[in-house]
């Protein structure tokens, strides 16, 4: 496949009445005859005749017309970009850095390098590139869900607990506490996507064990809960009945974090893989157990119970950023080795479980297991707990305990800075391929040629399409 290059512009209009031009490009794909076709699907190096994808990095002045005069160089030797980017120079203050993907030979490439060090500066090349991974590069890759109802496939590979107690649980001795397990186990292994969540008739001592969580933690809310958190407890209340003596059914939460950032919930009859549980967030998927901690210590479980996951996780899956966060996380994983797996849970451990976050000069909790937990979350932000600032690098490597209080804690500006650190260090994940989340098929398309990428240019441009009518719809009011 060759690419044409189209140009287009949007205006931003400022308070200040400034104009900015944001330029973008649309990938138009041509095709090749059949000869052409063969070699382009070649995996060895092309010859000077044949193409191939190469990147080329060069710096400009930050000047009115430079970067149009660049690229004028491509359209002269008949090259076409198939990606481009601009960038502030690490170098110089007062350049940009051009990054460019474009589908040419090794004789166009050639003559285009020389043209360019005429006009510009620091040019720099990278190899070719196969507008297509090839197959064996897919060979070693463990097997990911590739549409939200593969997730029927992984959600039942329970690896603790479930109907099966551990012989120092609360529990284990309670034969009427294992028959109940067992009963919201078999609802959960029953599960299959689109079914309607059963709603449960909770006995009375589930609703007292939940009651005496729900108001302790109620009364630490205020002081040690993030904003987003304490926003929307209230909706719950009034969506979901969420109260002292009311245990929430999960199909009304299902439906209410789906009109709020589209996750829903699954049940869930245990522990999942680090694989499994993640893989579910890349497809907004919440997997959720239903049953409630052993009535004889209600301040402690081994294990997520129904108490954590409602009082803990739902408030923040209610709000998008976080939302957001959670699911890329979960996109990262997919493909990906047992070792970055690992990492990528040991963060979403240390931050959708028990990470901080700074909010009007103080410390609060965002993470479900200190939200969920009395004495944890009185620790946490006690002054004596070991804090530091979240790195996913550093974080990644820490020792998760899951019996007694964190070593550490890490702490977050945001949710936008934990975002943008963790899609920092997803980048360093080695994939022979990247992916993107289909929200209108629930599905995720892997990025590994050309083609992929052309389509998700023109869904880019039908974005911009639709901010450039707005905005001249606003200007048209100012």
């Amino acid at each position: 496949i060759v690419h044409s290059l189209s140009l287009g512009r949007i205006r931003f209009f400022s308070d200040s009445s400034k104009i900015t031009d944001i330029f973008f490009f649309e990938v138009t794909p041509k095709t090749f005859d059949e000869k052409q076709d063969k070699r382009s699907s070649s995996t060895s190096r092309p010859t000077s005749s044949e193409k191939g994808v190469a990147t080329i990095i060069f710096s400009l002045k930050n000047e009115v017309g430079g970067l149009v005069r660049a690229l004028r160089l491509f359209q002269e030797k008949h090259v076409n970009l198939v990606h481009i980017e601009s960038r502030k120079s690490k170098r110089r203050n007062s350049d940009f850095e051009i990054f460019v993907g474009c589908d040419t030979d090794h004789e166009q490439l050639k003559e285009l390098t020389q043209l360019l060090r005429t006009h510009t500066d620091g040019v720099e090349i990278t190899p070719f590139e196969n507008s297509t991974l090839p197959d064996d590069d897919m060979a070693g890759v463990p097997w990911f869900p590739k549409k939200i109802s593969d997730l029927d496939q992984s959600s039942n590979r329970v690896l603790m607990y479930g109907s099966e107690l551990d012989a120092d649980h609360p529990g284990f001795k309670d034969n009427m506490y294992r028959t109940r397990r067992k009963y919201f186990a078999d609802l959960a292994l029953g599960y299959k996507l689109g079914d309607p969540i059963l709603r449960i008739d909770f006995t009375t001592e589930e609703v007292q064990t939940w009651g005496v969580v729900f108001r302790e933690l109620h009364k630490l809310y205020p002081s040690h809960a993030c904003k987003e958190h304490l926003k929307n407890l209230p909706l719950l209340t009034k969506y979901c009945n969420y109260s002292e003596d009311n245990i929430p059914q999960l199909e009304d939460i299902s439906h209410f974090l789906k009109e709020r950032s589209g996750f829903i919930i699954r049940p869930v009859a245990g522990y999942l893989s680090p694989r499994d549980f993640l893989a579910g967030l890349a497809f907004r998927v919440f997997h959720c157990t239903q049953y409630v901690r052993h009535s004889s210590d209600p301040l402690y479980t081994p294990e997520p119970d129904t108490c954590h996951e409602l009082l803990g996780h739902v408030p923040l899956l209610a709000e998008p950023s976080f939302a957001q966060f959670s699911q890329e996380i979960g996109l990262a994983s997919l493909g990906a080795s047992d070792d970055a797996v690992q990492k990528l849970a040991t963060c979403y451990f240390f931050t959708v479980e028990f990470g901080l976050c700074k909010q009007d000069g103080r410390l609060r909790a965002y993470g479900a297991g200190l939200l969920s937990s009395i004495s944890e979350l009185q620790h946490a932000l006690s002054g004596k707990a070991h804090i530091l600032p979240f790195d996913p690098a550093v974080t990644c490597n820490q020792e998760c305990i899951i019996t007694t209080f964190q070593d550490v804690y890490f702490v977050s500006e945001s949710f936008e800075d934990a975002k943008n650190k963790m899609r920092e260090f997803a980048k360093t994940i080695w994939r022979p391929f990247t992916v993107r989340y289909d929200p209108y098929t629930q599905s995720v398309d892997i990025v590994k040629d050309t083609t992929t990428i052309n389509s998700m240019v023109k869904d880019i441009r039908h974005e911009l399409d639709i901010v450039e009518d707005a905005l001249n719809r606003l200007n048209k009011q100012l």
